[in-house]
């Protein structure tokens, strides 16, 4: 078993539309002293990766339509902010005061379609997931790859909440160069006992204990994971559950 190290990343300023995450990135780790190594992952929030990709929209543009004024009175929600929700979504799973749970066009199950307010650069700007994720992660670790020589692992993360449990904690929405899942069925533990049902979300742990370093007010969108032995060539559409097994739907 190998110590793994979680750096932050310093230095990453505002990103516009057409930012070159990669060239910022590494700045930021030569930065810390250091400079990219095989094996290593950097994690990326979605936040700065739709920023880049231009996926942000002004309210003051938008036109709520009838259903999104009627939900937006219903749960006390801003329609024009609804409406980008709608627009980001295949359903509404749930609804409750101030909060959609929707599922995305990616297959996602979380609040709001993912479309936030917060940290967007603007009062009245609304930040969207990217459109392909996986894709998104793809082309930074082949950026990353151009420029320094060295093809990280990488995750975007974002924050969702849980079923029956409190508290939000950052998973993975995209990855390239990492695997996916970590799968023990069929393996047996000291006792003999085989496994029925094990598999581990390596994307989401390497999410969520980048979050450790990043923080959701302290402007560090980038972090970099050492030490952890997660090479794969998985994709995060890979964790979405079929409908046919989903207990919770």
């Amino acid at each position: 078993m190998n110590p793994v190290s979680i750096f932050p990343v310093p230095g990453i300023p505002e990103i516009v539309n057409g930012a070159s995450l990669a060239t910022l990135i590494l700045e930021g780790v030569e930065r810390l002293g250091m400079s990219l190594e095989p094996g290593d992952v950097v994690v990326v929030t979605q936040k700065v990766v739709s920023k880049a990709e231009g996926r942000v929209r002004a309210l003051d543009d938008v036109v709520p339509s009838p259903r999104a004024i009627e939900i937006g009175n219903r749960i006390g929600f801003d329609p024009r902010h609804v409406e980008v929700i709608l627009s980001e979504s295949v359903r509404i799973v749930r609804e409750a005061p101030r909060v959609l749970i929707t599922e995305t066009r990616h297959g996602f199950v979380c609040a709001n379609a993912g479309v936030d307010r917060s940290n967007t650069g603007g009062r009245e700007l609304v930040v969207l997931l990217p459109e392909r994720p996986d894709e998104s992660a793809r082309r930074l670790r082949d950026s990353l790859r151009e420029r320094s020589g060295v093809a990280p692992g990488v995750v975007i993360s974002d924050s969702f909440g849980r079923p029956w449990r409190e508290g939000q904690v950052n998973v993975a929405i995209g990855a390239a160069g990492v695997a996916a899942l970590r799968d023990y069925r069929g393996q047996r533990d000291p006792a003999g006992y085989e496994l029925q049902g094990t598999e581990l979300s390596v994307v989401d742990e390497l999410a969520s204990a980048a979050e450790l370093v990043m923080g959701k007010l302290d402007r560090v969108p980038v972090a970099l994971v050492r030490g952890a032995s997660v090479a794969g060539d998985d994709t995060v559409r890979q964790l979405l559950r079929d409908p046919a097994t989903d207990l919770f739907r």
